[in-house]
């Protein structure tokens, strides 16, 4: 399949996009600075350019099948309130609906949308707010993210991922739509490989599961 990916320079962007070559897709990726790519492969085309400019976007978006979303702020970014994912979103939304492509897959935390009660209180009430303010701004743009995409027309998949982990992978993952089971982290290989899952498995169309392992 034609795939796009936007957010393939980040640290769980990098791991996407190898998974998606891995299974022979062909991917067209988003970047702000080419050097910052160094995968080479026949699949793979690198267009330079800004995720905030619509034409761009579009050009980009053009004859593909599916898009995986994993825009990210730079790490924990600088703490700073900010709109950046949720505003690249409705872009990326408005595009795909204008091209009539359909699928979606985006990824956003544990603790936005209804998966802030999957989290202990003392975690979300003090923690948080008080110790981890750089994830509070985070997930408050998730919270603008996913009605954006949940209220489209697409057929998409939102995957809300724990702490990630660059680990060995356990060749396994636990989705979860209620928080049952839900554990800390999640292994770097193993949320890459479920991400890549969800192009062509619809068990989670129009859901929004959230992974552990």
């Amino acid at each position: 399949m034609k795939v796009v990916i936007f957010g393939a320079t980040g640290f769980s962007g990098k791991a996407i996009l190898n998974a998606t070559l891995s299974q022979k897709h062909q991917v067209t990726i988003l970047v702000r600075n080419k050097s910052a790519i160094r995968i080479q492969d026949i699949n793979l085309t690198i267009v330079e350019g800004n995720v905030m400019d619509k034409s761009t976007v579009s050009q980009v978006l053009k004859n593909s099948d599916a898009v995986i979303q994993c825009l990210g702020v730079g790490g924990k970014g600088n703490g700073k309130p900010n709109t950046f994912i949720s505003e690249a979103t409705k872009l990326i939304v408005e595009e795909m609906e204008k091209q009539k492509i359909k699928r979606l897959i985006a990824m956003s935390n544990v603790g936005a949308g209804n998966s802030v009660s999957f989290q202990p209180w003392f975690f979300t009430k003090i923690i948080l707010p008080y110790f981890m303010n750089w994830l509070k701004v985070i997930i408050d743009d998730k919270n603008r993210m996913e009605p954006i995409i949940m209220n489209s027309k697409l057929d998409w998949t939102i995957v809300r991922c724990p702490n990630i982990v660059d680990k060995t992978p356990k060749g396994n993952v636990l989705a979860t739509l209620d928080g049952k089971g839900l554990k800390l982290a999640v292994t770097l290989g193993d949320m890459s490989e479920f991400m890549v899952q969800q192009i062509t498995d619809a068990s989670y169309s129009r859901q929004a599961p959230t992974i552990s392992n």
